[in-house]
């Protein structure tokens, strides 16, 4: 029989699917086997829509899936189901634990968020630092408190946020209802003395009195500090911003153009996604900065938390949705752009140096992570009106 170039066409396939086929019952099997020997890991939560606890997954090489080189792949790449298991689509919101949602309490949390009397000089409110129209940040190296002097790092984006495991650089909050009361009670950032006075700014406001009592039917004096932590919570669980990467993990492979896929390959193949996966792309588990070769920065990170040798320079992964909007980047806000961040990280968190091209094709996906903000959603509300008794801003010398 003649073997013509059809035959070995067909036959280079077959190869090929019986790799990848082969290649996912391994690595299934191994992931398996790994999870049952290390009962100290921590898989993600059942529920997509819940906030995921910290996660630890192997590595992943594209290289063991696709046997030819990257810059050599047709677009548009067939990418194994198995390879991008790593990532989750994104859900329209993080349903809370410890409470029920309602569009009341939403809607407090939503004027909470707004209102600028939270602060001492009743200029500064949450969107200050977190500017909702511009992707939850406000663009600067390191953001004002209420007193114009620099707080001590970078303002991560609220979106999404509440997918984390845990909130801030350094993890100090498990919630974003924990969160949210924090600033407004540092003297620092907002500036309001203590949860009294910010009680006390509250009660003072007419309007506000009706709005907790319908938030917090249950609670016989609903104006706490606590019950501002929750609504405004409420409110950042629905920050939700699907991008077309979501699309594409949902099968729409049209979503992400070549140059898309192939960084998404190439992100893989770095090594990108032993800190960065899941739902948000990260936030998922906390890193040492500078874990393979030492970054240089006199922020302790989670050590000023814990105590602990180990957590010097520990941060939280940051996520990389809509990361090329929330620049700049790093807990110092000190890097400017993402080509620059992208051969940071592959120099001190892995140790690889990267091409001109691999750094391009990793941007290029990381753009495709740049989801929609929900406008209707984040429309600023009127707010109530100052009482008699409101007390008046305080002056900063």
């Amino acid at each position: 029989m003649r073997r013509t170039p059809l035959f070995y066409t067909i036959l280079l396939i077959e190869l090929i699917v019986g790799v990848i086929l082969v290649y996912n019952f391994t690595y299934l099997t191994n992931l398996l086997s790994r999870r049952s020997d290390a009962p100290s890991v921590t898989t993600v939560a059942a529920s997509e829509n819940t906030a995921p606890s910290p996660v630890e997954l192997p590595p992943i090489t594209v290289a063991e899936v696709i046997s030819v080189p990257i810059a050599d792949v047709p677009a548009p790449v067939e990418l194994s189901p198995t390879v991008l298991s790593v990532f989750s689509v994104l859900p329209d919101q993080a349903i809370p634990e410890e409470y029920q949602t309602t569009e009341t309490l939403v809607n407090l949390g939503r004027m909470l968020f707004y209102d600028p009397r939270l602060s001492a000089t009743q200029d500064m409110s949450c969107n200050t630092c977190h500017a909702l129209d511009e992707f939850g940040v406000d663009g600067l190296v390191i953001s004002a408190g209420h007193d114009g002097r620099p707080v001590q790092r970078n303002s991560p984006t609220v979106y999404n946020a509440a997918f984390h495991m845990a909130q801030f650089w350094d993890g100090r909050a498990s919630t974003v209802e924990e969160q949210a009361i924090m600033p407004i009670l540092s003297k620092g950032e907002m500036g309001i003395n203590d949860s009294a006075a910010l009680e006390k700014v509250l009660r003072s406001i007419p309007g506000y009195a009706p709005l907790f009592a319908s938030a917090f039917p249950s609670d016989t004096n609903p104006i706490t500090h606590q019950n501002v932590g929750i609504a405004i919570g409420a409110f950042e669980r629905r920050l939700s911003t699907p991008a077309r990467f979501d699309a594409f993990l949902a099968g729409d492979n049209a979503q992400l153009d070549a140059d898309e896929q192939r960084g998404l390959i190439t992100f893989i193949n770095l090594g990108c996604t032993q800190c960065h996966m899941g739902v948000t792309v990260g936030g998922l588990l906390y890193k040492k900065l500078g874990e393979i070769e030492p970054y240089a920065t006199k922020d302790l990170g989670r050590f000023a938390i814990t105590g602990l040798d180990e957590d010097k320079y520990v941060f939280k992964v940051p996520s990389l949705r809509n990361i090329a909007k929330t620049g700049p980047y790093l807990h110092d806000g000190s890097i400017e752009t993402l080509e620059e961040m992208v051969r940071i990280m592959a120099r001190h968190q892995l140790g690889k140096q990267v091409t001109d091209s691999e750094v391009a094709d990793v941007v290029s996906f990381l753009n495709a992570l740049t989801g929609e903000i929900p406008t209707a959603y984040i429309v600023p509300p009127q707010l109530p009106a100052s009482g008699p008794d409101t007390p008046r801003p305080k002056r900063v010398n």
